[in-house]
């Protein structure tokens, strides 16, 4: 038998190999893209199969006097380097918040209790009364004796209005429900950076290379609304063929009506800086949902190996 890669002769899993990482300053002294490299092919399921090359899984990095806090936690494999750039950024005695976006997935949690054990976490946001449950993924709590990491949790809200600091005194956050998901997720809008963080939204731009670049301006993006339409139907939106998209454009059209955007944040994929982007991948967004509503084409059963 023929190993598939990433696997040895007899198929088990090999070592997850580094591809690298960067620290993309999107506000000095205020907020950080934390980056770390994974590569493609096939080997990630947020990302259609026949798509090459490589990607970032992003967390982001809040920095507000002695507080900081982190969108996201990321993969396993990156626990180290998010570790090293986070201590790169924040001086000692920070109190860190972490604030998983999707508190059911791998890519916002896998990381929350390494970073417990590294630095001094404050709180951990959660839909989920016992957050240090819920981000137990085995690396130490899962050993004979062991106890998960004393972890403060604090509930979130449909909605709410959180702080990077004292409330009152530190940067006021907007959270809520993503308008388009899949599963439960929050947005955050940041007034004082004016950035969107779109966890698994607008996260359909990777690169050919593993160097990147990972992030985008307007002179250097030429994103069609047929990849963007692909990228949807061949992950976990492939649901939205012949759906009630016209609802999920209204929406979309309040979270971009409402908010001064300057920064798309996607949870992973590269970081999309500038208004002018802002407003053209929001509108490449909105016409494929417009082209995908039950009153244009009709709903069908897709084949899960089918590419669309």
């Amino acid at each position: 038998m023929k190993a598939r890669s990433g696997e040895d002769k007899v198929g088990i899993p090999m070592p997850c190999i580094t591809l690298g990482s960067a620290v993309h300053t999107l506000v000095e002294g205020r907020l950080y893209a934390l980056q770390n490299v994974f590569q493609l092919g096939g080997r990630a399921s947020a990302y259609p199969s026949d798509a090459d090359g490589y990607s970032v899984c992003n967390c982001y990095l809040l920095k507000e006097g002695n507080r900081a806090l982190l969108l996201d936690s990321g993969l396993t494999a990156h626990a180290g380097s998010l570790i090293s750039q986070i201590t790169s950024l924040i001086d000692p005695g920070t109190r860190l918040s972490v604030y998983p976006l999707r508190i059911n997935e791998f890519m916002s949690v896998a990381n929350v209790e390494a970073l417990a054990d590294a630095f001094d976490v404050e709180q951990c946001y959660s839909s989920n009364a016992d957050a240090a449950v819920w981000v137990d993924f085995g690396g130490r709590s899962d050993k004979p004796g062991a106890q998960a990491t004393a972890l403060k949790t604090t509930m979130v809200k449909r909605s709410q209005r959180l702080h990077v600091g004292d409330e009152g005194l530190g940067r006021a956050l907007e959270a809520f429900q993503a308008p388009i998901r899949l599963i439960g997720t929050r947005w955050i809008y940041d007034e004082k950076t004016r950035t969107l963080f779109t966890s698994d939204s607008f996260s359909w731009e990777w690169s050919e290379h593993a160097e990147g670049p990972w992030f985008l301006d307007d002179s250097s993006c030429s994103t069609t609304s047929a990849h963007v339409r692909s990228f949807l139907l061949n992950t976990r939106y492939w649901w939205l063929e012949g759906g009630d998209t016209e609802t999920l454009r209204r929406k979309l059209a309040l979270v971009f009506d409402q908010y001064d955007i300057e920064n798309l944040a996607p949870g992973y994929g590269r970081v999309l800086r500038g208004r002018e982007l802002v407003k053209r991948q929001y509108q490449l967004l909105d016409g494929v949902l417009a082209g995908l509503d039950k009153s244009v084409v009709q709903a069908r059963y897709v084949d899960r190996d089918e590419l669309r």
